[in-house]
């Protein structure tokens, strides 16, 4: 899969990154979609409940492990607000796990409800903040 941006709207950018990872994409091909210094902010939630910060290796790191870990994702947008480089975006996430692994079985279902505060620089993503609440698992 190839990641062409060609919109500067940080929503539009947001959900190009949603739509990537509910294709299955990981690793390299997201690279495309962030600016060389991207960072994330994860707040502490049920599955990192120290939160956690990452830089960009780290991420495309991470997303190939996700990817492995899922059969599918979905990111339901609910709500999002545009201010200049910063989308503001309610999410529903959910996501069914490919095989069993650490505390979750394969086929079980997640839901999370998820505020992301996602900055941009011209088409690409610079930070991402993010604050999940799982529903239980």
């Amino acid at each position: 899969m190839e990641v062409n941006m060609t919109s500067s709207n940080p929503i539009t950018i947001a959900r190009a990154l949603h739509a990537a990872l509910e294709t299955g994409a990981s690793g390299e091909v997201l690279r495309a979609l962030f600016t060389p210094h991207a960072t994330t902010l994860e707040h502490p939630n049920a599955i990192k409940p120290q939160g956690g910060s990452a830089t960009l290796d780290q991420m495309l790191s991470a997303s190939i492990a996700g990817a492995k870990l899922l059969a599918r994702q979905h990111y339901e947008l609910v709500d999002a607000i545009a201010h200049e480089n910063l989308a503001i975006l309610r999410v529903i996430w959910t996501a069914t796990i490919a095989a069993d692994a650490g505390p979750f079985a394969a086929g079980q279902e997640l839901r999370a409800h998820i505020a992301q505060f996602i900055t941009t620089e011209g088409e690409r993503i610079s930070r991402i903040e993010t604050f999940d609440c799982y529903d239980p698992f």
